[in-house]
């Protein structure tokens, strides 16, 4: 049988197409290496409980301090600072909250890069210091309740309260907006077991030495537990050393994310004024006393619920859509502590607003982080937009205590730094809305 031409001839052309494939091999660039995969996200289980509780302990003695401080000024106001004016004392409250939200800006960083557990520590040891020493206070003693209360407690609580909002991120993606929700309902938890602890301690036998050692020890256990249950889950920018750097031109470019930052600072610069005086507001109106010591904790009794209720929904309608109806009410509502000079109007004043402005408090946070294109980022533009709002929370409440009284010895005049806060809020919705609109474009849905 003779052999098929065809297939002799083929061989110097296969053996040709061989070694042309070979050298082409060899001359070929490496192929790329696969980009990494997304991290997967728990959702769920016993240490993101865990991590979840710690940052509720530790948002319970920050945040919760801070919403309390409305027992404070009226008890500086009264005894120990009475030669102060509310603008004078104001500014204790609102260097606490601006410390608070400033240390966002070093700590984002310094979470991002692993230093989690560093922050805490030192954090805690800062706080803890500083409470004791404002429990040896002297009366009139402007510069010593500044110092131990506006910049030591404030720097202690600035530097733990980003990582511990932050760490949340690690365990959960799709249902983060609800874990955050808990962690920051540990403020109005805090804020509400504070004002009655506090009004009770300050003016009974205790006296305030000594109710403020009280509630530096209950600090003491929970930050030592927070400290010992909280944990990391995935690796550091350092435990990466291939990590694609973040690119701080893109976050500082980027018009949607500081249009919510400044619709953010606006809306803080207003929201905490009934928080500081809705107290004095009501003793001065002639409520009853027992009625005026619980106006604050029934304010942040409802706002537990307006940290949690809206999160929830939040991550089904998205942070945006959720948040944007409870600032334009929280404006709104303002104008309602008018009327409020009764038992029954101050008691509804506290219920809504408390729940309408947690709604904000809690989802502003995931509202930030939705612009981060890279996990990477969210500590960063977190603590951006922390230190942003800070200022408008360091003199959001002055303002209003210089508006409401001039001087030491003057009238109380309310409706000056209520149609103030409420403007500054209901400007900052407008931002809100406008940032809104961008992202929606940027990801083409509307579920925000």
């Amino acid at each position: 049988m003779a052999a098929t031409p065809t297939s002799d001839d083929s061989k110097p052309e296969q053996s040709l197409s061989l070694g042309k494939s070979s050298y082409d091999a060899m001359a070929a660039p490496p192929p790329e290496a696969p980009a990494p995969a997304p991290p997967d996200f728990p959702e769920g289980g016993r240490q993101a409980w865990l991590t979840v509780l710690g940052g509720f302990l530790v948002l319970f003695c920050t945040f919760g301090t801070v919403q309390s401080f409305g027992v404070y000024q009226d008890y500086y106001s009264r005894v120990l600072l009475s030669q102060r004016t509310a603008s004078d004392i104001s500014w204790i409250g609102s260097m606490q909250t601006f410390l608070l939200f400033a240390g966002g800006l070093p700590t984002g960083k310094l979470f991002d890069e692993g230093y989690f557990h560093h922050c805490l520590a030192v954090g805690s040891l800062i706080y803890l210091f500083s409470i004791f020493m404002l429990s040896l206070v002297q009366t009139n003693q402007y510069y010593q309740v500044f110092l131990a209360q506006g910049v030591g407690m404030g720097i202690g609580m600035g530097i733990i309260m980003l990582p511990a909002l932050s760490v949340t991120s690690h365990y959960f993606r799709r249902r983060r907006s609800i874990a955050i929700g808990v962690v920051i309902a540990g403020s109005s938890t805090g804020a509400v077991v504070y004002s009655i602890l506090l009004n009770n301690l300050f003016n009974g036998k205790v006296g305030f030495p000594w109710g403020v050692r009280v509630s530096a020890f209950i600090d003491l256990v929970f930050l030592l537990t927070a400290n010992l249950v909280m944990k990391t889950r995935l690796p550091s920018r350092r435990e990466r050393p291939n990590a694609k750097p973040i690119d701080m031109r893109a976050i500082l470019s980027d018009g949607g994310y500081w249009l919510c930052v400044i619709g953010a600072a606006l809306v803080f610069w207003g929201l905490f004024v009934p928080f500081f005086y809705l107290q004095v507001f009501a003793e001065l109106h002639g409520l009853p006393k027992t009625l005026a010591f619980y106006a604050i904790p029934i304010m942040n009794a409802s706002s537990l619920f307006g940290r949690t209720i809206p999160n929830f929904l939040g991550d089904y309608f998205g942070p945006f859509n959720v948040m944007i109806p409870c600032t334009i009410i929280s404006g709104g509502l303002m104008y309602l502590l008018f009327a409020a000079t009764g038992v029954a109007g101050t008691v509804v004043f506290g219920i809504l607003y408390g729940f309408f402005s947690g709604g904000f408090i809690s989802i502003i946070t995931p509202a930030v982080a939705s612009f981060s294109r890279d996990l990477n980022e969210i500590g960063t533009r977190i603590g951006i937009a922390c230190f942003v709002i800070g200022f408008a929370l360091l003199t959001g409440t002055p303002i209003a205590g210089a508006l409401v009284q001039q001087n030491h010895n003057g009238p109380y005049i309310w409706w000056r730094p209520l149609v103030f806060a409420s403007i500054v809020v209901l400007a900052g919705t407008a931002c809100l809305i406008a940032s809104r609109h961008i992202l929606s474009k940027r990801k083409s849905t509307h579920v925000l």
